[in-house]
């Protein structure tokens, strides 16, 4: 049985990981590695995982797969993941770049396996946009009784579970952080089954979600910004892998790329770029953060021609930087502002760079010139200004000791007492500041002060320290009214933020993720806005509202949300048709983990129309903390005496497990048995602290009940104690 084959597994694995620790040279590991698979592949019966359901909901496939029959002769990597856990998150560029090393070609499949049993029917449409908002390109399954987690008695997110062409369980990696065993792991087994002849080729049939979303002009524009005149916006439309130029009322002026992705210079018709972000517009020229494309390019309106400035176009790992652009490896820019050198004789001569992907921020030089504390720099160097690279919201005198994560927005405010770059830290969610005068980075709002905690997010307005923002993409800054807009991305909101007393305050949104425009701010709606400008004259301000596909145009002075700004004259773009994938039925109870106790209460004697209060009060062990983002829920079943229920309130949620958490229950006056026993059961998400996991853990009681007509009281208190 698959049961026991993670566990069956767990002692050669271990002997594996403790010998690899001690081997020094790749071959050495490599040959380790070899060993093991010829041992685990020589056992008389392989360890196999059960067959995936065929009626479950899968998205990025055309249809359901079969493990044992679609996927045979392929090595698997089963991702068990659910959205809302911030690990899975980070585990999945690792998937991304393994996906980019071996296709379904050179034998490699990659599963995502959503198991989580949740009480909400809306968790298909997470599922969706987080395959979207991460664009995850292999296939999901939403495992929804967590049939499979049960199965193989996975205990925490992340977990992988490596399998062979057989569908035979080889190994399995719990948490994040594993990229380089991962990668050993791969390389080796699919050298390992190509000796026996036992990969396929074939291919499986990808069917992107993405694809499936109707037409529309924008596809998921990330950002947009306007000309000094205010007639000309700059949109990034990111999922059509354009840049469009329109006048203020919407009108088409130029359409560059798109919208296939691709890496092309040349006439705007020909040019291609790969989901870019950052825009930044002076006179004709406009740069772009080619992000998936890892380049900068430069659209010159007068010629009508887009060359690269920097980047090679595949991810650099160089944090410092300082060759001639075209030769300079650069990581996932973001966004892209213009400022001014210490020396420089012109305005605008350099071209800032929030480079995401090493968690700096970087400087292009567009004329000869000198960096804050810098030396002499030639026109056309590109190199790291602050940051050390380290993923970290560690603020510092000296820019290079300075730590950013993943900055996604910049905006420049060059008047005194200012003088700085403000850069939106979506990792830490914080706004943070660097001085251009001498790069000192400072904090502004959000985050905490370790700078290694990267989870101080939430949605607290308030000052500096005790804002809570959540993964802030943009930031734009209003010269006129001295304040700093802040995108607060995943809260679906725009902050409003005055550097000089450090206070953040909601500006639009109600925190929910949908797409209502009411005439006032605080009524209207977001849904992930990625960046936001304000025209020269402080009155307009044009958001990028991300995953509700449009560009929403806010009033300042009238504080009036105007709908979304029409794309007019657009070019059909080729997206096709809408094709629904099957609806969600509505979700039912969690299912407990096979491992959860059950706990016998003593009898009840209770009256038709008595109340019993349950009392549950839930310890978790000492060094685990509630993952508040999981539904964590109690609920009540009655298997053989369902009409206990109609009427009942039957399921809530556990916010806070410090208090317990009370639980009433009425008898119905009419009782058709007079013995009946109800279940109470419980279902935790915590992290231990030091740990990279989720645990799911389930805790059940059952309550026997006497019905007598005796006249009891009317109420009856039982407590539900237990310690995890």
């Amino acid at each position: 049985r698959a049961m026991a084959a993670l566990a069956a597994l767990l002692p050669a694995q271990t002997q594996l990981e403790y010998a690899l620790l001690d081997a020094e040279a790749a071959p050495q590991k490599e040959d380790l590695v070899y060993q093991y698979l010829r041992k685990v592949d020589g056992l008389q019966r392989d360890l196999t995982v059960p067959e995936l359901g065929r009626d479950l909901q899968w998205l990025n496939t055309e249809g359901p797969l079969s493990l044992h029959e679609d996927l045979s002769g392929k090595v698997v990597v089963l991702d068990f993941f659910t959205y809302c856990c911030i690990n899975c998150l980070h585990l999945l560029p690792d998937l991304h770049a393994l996906e980019h090393q071996y296709s379904d070609k050179d034998g490699l499949v990659i599963v995502g396996v959503h198991s989580a049993k949740f009480p909400n029917e809306r968790i298909l449409d997470n599922i969706k946009s987080a395959v979207l908002r991460y664009n995850i390109a292999h296939p999901v399954v939403n495992d929804a009784d967590a049939t499979l987690w049960h199965e193989l008695e996975v205990s925490c997110w992340p977990t992988l579970v490596i399998l062979g062409p057989r569908g035979n369980i080889l190994f399995s990696l719990v948490g994040e952080g594993h990229k380089e065993k991962l990668f050993l792991f791969i390389s080796v087994t699919l050298k390992f089954y190509k000796e026996r002849g036992q990969i396929k080729d074939n291919r499986i049939g990808i069917k992107l979600y993405r694809d499936s979303l109707p037409p529309s002009p924008l596809q998921f524009p990330g950002k947009v910004t306007v000309d000094i005149s205010g007639e000309r916006l700059v949109i990034a439309d990111t999922g059509h892998h354009r840049i469009l130029v329109t006048r203020k009322n919407g009108q088409i002026l130029h359409t560059i790329g798109g919208p296939n992705r691709g890496r092309r210079d040349g006439r705007f018709s020909e040019a291609a770029f790969n989901s870019p972000l950052g825009i930044a517009i002076k006179n004709n020229v406009i740069y772009v953060a080619d992000t998936e494309n890892h380049l900068i390019r430069k659209i010159d309106l007068d010629s009508e021609l887009v060359s690269t400035v920097a980047g090679v176009g595949i991810q650099g790992v160089d944090r410092e930087g300082g060759a001639k652009g075209e030769q300079q490896p650069i990581s996932s820019p973001w966004d892209v502002v213009f400022g001014n050198s210490v020396s420089g004789s012109q305005e605008d001569d350099v071209l800032w760079i929030a480079m995401a992907g090493t968690h700096q921020i970087w400087a292009l030089m567009l004329e000869d010139g000198k960096l804050p504390k810098g030396s002499d720099l030639k026109k056309g160097v590109c190199l790291r200004f602050a940051g050390s690279g380290n993923e970290e919201n560690r603020n510092n005198a000296y820019p290079h000791k300075a730590g950013f994560a993943q900055p996604s927005g910049l905006s420049l405010a060059s008047e005194d007492p200012w003088n700085c770059l403000f850069v939106a830290d979506s990792e830490s969610s914080t706004v943070r500041m660097v001085s251009l005068k001498d790069g000192a980075v400072k904090h502004l709002v959000g985050g905490e002060r370790d700078p290694l905690n990267l989870f101080a997010f939430g949605d607290v307005d308030g000052a500096g320290i005790n804002v809570k923002l959540q993964h802030p993409l943009g930031v734009t800054w209003d010269k006129k009214r001295k304040l700093l807009y802040v995108a607060d991305s995943y809260n679906h909101k725009i902050k409003v933020v005055d550097p000089k007393m450090k206070n953040c305050a909601t500006l639009a949104g109600t925190g929910e993720a949908s797409n209502v425009t009411a005439s006032s701010f605080t009524e209207s709606t977001f849904n992930e806005p990625g960046g936001l400008c304000v025209e020269e004259s402080g009155r307009l301000m044009y958001v990028a509202d991300t995953n509700n596909h449009q560009i929403k145009v806010l009033d300042l002075e009238t504080k009036i949300l105007s709908t979304a700004l029409p794309i007019l004259n657009p070019k059909p773009s080729d997206v096709p048709d809408h094709q629904s994938v099957q609806s969600d039925k509505t979700a039912n109870l969690p299912k407990l983990p096979k491992s959860s106790p059950n706990i016998q209460l003593p009898s009840l004697t209770v009256t038709p129309g008595q109340t019993i209060q349950f009392l549950l009060k839930l310890t978790l062990p000492p060094d685990a903390k509630l993952n508040e983002e999981a539904p964590n829920s109690w609920f009540i079943t009655a298997e053989d005496n369902t009409w206990l229920l109609p009427g009942q309130c039957v399921s809530g949620g556990i916010k806070d497990v410090s208090c317990q958490t009370l639980i009433p229950f009425q008898l119905p006056s009419s009782c058709l048995s007079t013995e009946a026993i109800l279940a109470i059961k419980a279902c935790l998400y915590y992290c231990s602290k030091g740990s990279s996991a989720c645990m799911m853990k389930g805790i059940s009681f059952s309550q026997p009940l006497q019905i007598a007509n005796t006249n009891q009281g009317s109420l009856t208190q039982v407590e539900l104690t237990y310690t995890f």
